[in-house]
């Protein structure tokens, strides 16, 4: 068969083609054209337009103490039918406070629109509704109509607002949990299905998180104030307790209010713990060194010197130079850490082979997803080790040449808190059925061992050191309870020129408590500060002090002298006697007020307590002569 027999039949297939498809614009048009006329019939007395709702009420968003997040509500759609009108302007006066919206700009929609239907305004509340139905029942507000619909609100207002995300006009999840959990939301698989027995809707399941509302807002707030004081682009401040991998709290500013999405813009929104990939800096050397000591590549007595600057010369005669804060002169693998030396963990870096290097890098979790649930979640960067350069190595060492997540941070610091076990984070607890009857836990991934429990609590150790006076960390130091800390400052690059920027940079710190046993990790990361400093130890170190003294307390961590509670089926209360009272004033900081009530029962000398909490100033101060008769003034906070 020649070319000119084959195309002969493909004529009348073009044909019916054509008519296939003007076939179903037609029949598109017209469903339109119909929607549209049912709309419209008997506008001009109709009070509500049809209800837009799902069958099943969007399950709500709840903290891990029940607190509720995010829940659905009865909201409205406001038009108006332009034939129904009788007075545009007397209308558009009278509608104009209900609205919040002016009465000439209500004028200018009416006459400007096409159509003779138009919205006014979305998504308005009950309060909104109600006014409108009381006014139209007196007469007024002809050719105004309402749109039942169901919506969404978020009672704590900004507090987690990326976290927890938003719906659009349609009440589908568009950000944050609301929409990586959707099906969750508005299914009902853990429930029965089906319609109710008197045919009200069912609510779809209930997805708890990890945070709570308190922590939350305990972050929030101080991030708020570190914002403001170092003129930050943004920061970050997240709480962990490394055992569960559960996130107590994300804060991310600046936030947004999820009831007022249009107000907010796309900078707000970021979920930036898990969204923004940054290099790390010297927060970075925990890991990094762990993996060193860890391999054996190094261990506690492997001696480097540091003469202010990392030196070597490549095979090809290139010449390498890294700058370290100051020259520390011989360090160990602890003063490293302590004083956060770049040369030193530099040297270390030398060690060790790069695939080793680069292996052991990733077994801690990074460029890789955490699964912790967040929606959009960065792997960060990090090349594979044929595209380093001589220079790559000694570089990430000091966190720098990869990039992480906040998320990833937290995960990988677990594995130094839990001595050596990685738990992975996750933000949400728990998916529970509508009518509360299932429960169905949520897991980010299986726990697993990456480093030896000995190189973890080694590292612990140098942490705690960071806080000493000698350290970059000091001003994190409490005193009545033991903290490990790494402070970081980190470069980043300009976008322009390609290379470092001179004038920005991310400060953090990051912390473990208590250092011996740790049931927290607070990460703070300031980025772009533009205020006194720039430095992680200078403005990152004091707000983790602050941070830690309000959760430590919330949490019920012990401090210093307190009695510790321990739950495992029974209640056991180490035994503590007290401060003894003897011919000098005994040292009673950190002490409870209830380990102080049997002082009260001896008559030797006068015990005055003010305040609540634990002893945090005593006058006369410990080591004074005590004679009988002597008054001492405690203070608790």
């Amino acid at each position: 068969m020649d070319r000119a027999e084959r195309r002969v039949p493909q004529k009348p297939q073009n044909r019916k083609r054509f008519f296939i498809f003007a076939g179903l614009f037609a029949l598109a048009v017209m469903t339109v054209f119909i929607r549209y006329a049912m709309l419209m019939i008997g506008r001009p007395e109709a009070d509500t337009l049809q209800s837009r709702q799902s069958p099943v009420e969007r399950g709500p968003i709840l903290d891990r103490n029940g607190r509720i997040l995010a829940m659905e509500t009865k909201l409205g759609n406001i038009s108006i039918w332009r034939p129904g009108i009788d007075d545009v302007d007397l209308l558009s006066e009278e509608l104009a406070p209900i609205l919040q919206i002016s009465a000439g700009e209500i004028r200018e929609r009416i006459y400007d629109s096409s159509s003779d239907f138009i919205y006014l305004k979305k998504q308005v509340g009950p309060a909104t509704i109600t006014a409108i139905e009381t006014a139209k029942a007196g007469g007024n507000l002809r050719g105004v109509n309402i749109e039942n619909i169901a919506g969404r609100i978020y009672p704590e207002q900004e507090l987690a607002g990326q976290l927890i995300g938003f719906v659009g006009d349609d009440n589908q999840g568009l950000a944050g949990v609301e929409y990586a959990f959707e099906t969750e939301l508005t299914g009902i698989d853990l429930a029965q299905t089906g319609e109710s027995v008197d045919g009200s809707k069912r609510t779809g399941n209930q997805v708890v998180l990890t945070i709570d509302v308190t922590v939350q807002h305990i972050l929030e707030e101080i991030a708020s104030r570190i914002l403001e004081e170092n003129q930050a682009e943004a920061v970050m401040f997240l709480a962990m307790d490394p055992r569960s991998g559960d996130i107590l709290g994300s804060a991310s500013l600046p936030g947004f209010n999820p009831n007022h999405i249009q107000d907010s813009d796309e900078n707000a929104r970021m979920d930036r713990p898990a969204i923004w990939a940054y290099e790390p800096g010297s927060v970075f050397k925990i890991f990094s060194l762990s993996a060193l000591l860890d391999s054996g590549a190094i261990d506690e007595e492997t001696v480097f010197v540091c003469n202010g600057h990392y030196e070597r010369t490549t095979t090809l005669g290139e010449r390498i130079t890294i700058n370290c804060l100051a020259a520390h002169g011989p360090v160990t693998a602890r003063e490293i850490i302590t004083y956060s030396c770049n040369a030193g963990a530099a040297y270390a870096s030398d060690r060790l082979g790069v695939g080793s290097f680069n292996s052991l890098i990733r077994n801690l979790g990074f460029v890789s997803r955490t699964g912790a649930g967040n929606p959009g979640e960065t792997v960060g960067f990090l090349r594979a080790p044929d595209r380093w350069s001589e220079r790559s190595k000694p570089t990430i060492a000091m966190g720098q040449e990869i990039a992480v997540s906040a998320l990833q941070m937290l995960q990988a610091a677990t594995a130094v808190a839990n001595d050596g076990i990685l738990v992975p984070p996750r933000i949400i607890s728990r998916i529970v059925s509508g009518d509360g009857k299932k429960s169905e836990s949520y897991a980010a991934g299986s726990p697993r061992r990456v480093l030896q429990a000995e190189t973890a609590r080694n590292m612990r150790q140098y942490m705690v050191d960071v806080t000493s006076n000698i350290g970059t960390g000091w001003r994190a130091n409490m005193e009545d309870l033991s903290l490990a800390v790494k402070t970081g400052t980190a470069q980043i690059i300009d976008p322009l020129t390609g290379g470092y920027s001179d004038k920005d940079f991310i400060a953090s710190c990051l912390a473990m408590v208590p250092a011996e046993s740790p049931s927290l990790i607070l990460y703070l990361v300031i980025i772009k500060p533009q205020g006194i400093s720039y430095l992680g130890g200078r403005i990152a170190a004091a707000p983790i002090r602050e941070a830690a003294e309000a959760l430590v307390d919330y949490l019920g961590i012990p401090r210093g002298k307190n009695p510790q509670v321990v739950h495992s089926g029974s209640v056991s209360i180490p035994p503590d006697e007290g401060p003894i009272l003897s011919d000098t004033v005994p040292d009673f900081s950190g002490y409870s007020k209830r380990s102080l009530l049997p002082l009260l029962l001896q008559d030797e000398v006068h015990i005055e307590i003010t305040g609540e909490g634990w002893v945090r100033r005593q006058y006369p101060p410990p080591g004074t002569p005590l004679s009988p008769g002597d008054t001492i003034t405690l203070e608790l906070e």
